[in-house]
């Protein structure tokens, strides 16, 4: 009778391996772990020390300040509308910028993200070069591209829709490339066996077939560009964002000018907010229904 128990002896052997795997797994997550812990309470504590005050002696008082504006906003609740008609100009130059910033970051990002796929590049030896060229554009904060040319360009719109423009640029150049990765390459084989330039392999064979999803990140991009263009205002980009900071550096008197632009932020990303969420919907079962 044949022995039952030598085919075990690699079952065994694979389990002990794979338990060896998962132990090792702990072990590392668990000292990565206790190293994150480490950082943070040491962050915390050198923060804390260089503070102007303690964080545990101003928790106490950490709602004072949101309270105060909001006991003098309901004080003059009754000038809100007109505020609301005073602070719109400024609120539609700050859709601008992010509306801008946003297509001519996209226009950049679609020419990267070709550029880049592995398949599709007119110049694959360059993938590297490109690839790194959208970390350093994603690396960048747009406030320090903003700062940067407020200096040299001055203050106003201009430096806050390159700096957006600059860093969505490098954050949707790489989703697009990873959408373009799985596109199918056959129909640009077939427009490269006809005798169809790169570009028109490009136009024809691919942006067809990732438009949908090129299209939804854009306008998931557009909604971060809106809060990041409200916020450049703070450094003189224009903008409502330089209406709050005005608000908020004149203090008490000025309270109720900060909610209004707070009400008109909120409503205006809530609003774009469904919007574009309805519109990537669409275009999600428009693109499934055509596999379909």
């Amino acid at each position: 009778m044949a022995d039952m128990t030598a085919p075990m002896a690699p079952v065994d052997t694979i389990a002990r391996a794979y338990l060896a795997d998962v132990r090792r797994k702990r072990m590392y997550g668990g000292i990565l772990l206790v190293l994150f812990i480490a950082m943070m309470a040491s962050g915390f504590r050198l923060a804390n020390e260089r503070n102007a005050g303690g964080f545990w002696d101003g928790l106490p008082q950490i709602f004072d300040f949101p309270s105060e504006v909001v006991s003098e906003a309901w004080e003059k609740a009754a000038l809100l509308p007109a505020l609301f008609v005073k602070f719109s100009p400024s609120l539609i130059e700050t859709v601008n910028i992010a509306a801008v910033s946003t297509m001519i970051g996209a226009l950049l990002a679609v020419l990267l993200a070709l550029v880049s796929t592995r398949g599709l590049a007119r110049w694959p030896a360059l993938i590297g070069l490109f690839r790194r060229a959208m970390d350093g554009m994603r690396a960048m904060p747009e406030i320090v591209i903003a700062l940067v040319l407020i200096y040299i360009l001055g203050g106003g719109p201009v430096p806050a829709m390159i700096a957006i423009a600059f860093h969505t640029a490098g954050a949707l150049g790489k989703l697009f490339s990873e959408v373009a990765e799985n596109a199918d390459l056959k129909p640009v084989e077939g427009l490269s066996s006809v005798g169809a330039g790169w570009l028109q392999r490009m136009w024809l064979g691919v942006i067809p077939q990732v438009a949908p999803n090129w299209i939804s990140y854009g306008l998931l991009r557009f909604e971060i560009n809106i809060r990041a263009s409200a916020i450049l205002g703070f450094v003189g980009s224009g903008g409502i964002g330089y209406d709050l900071k005005l608000a908020m550096q004149w203090g008490q008197g000025r309270y109720d000018q900060v909610v209004a632009i707070f009400i008109l932020l909120f409503a205006t990303i809530v609003f774009f907010d469904q919007i574009s969420g309805y519109l990537r919907n669409r275009l999600s079962k428009g693109q499934s229904n055509g596999h379909g």
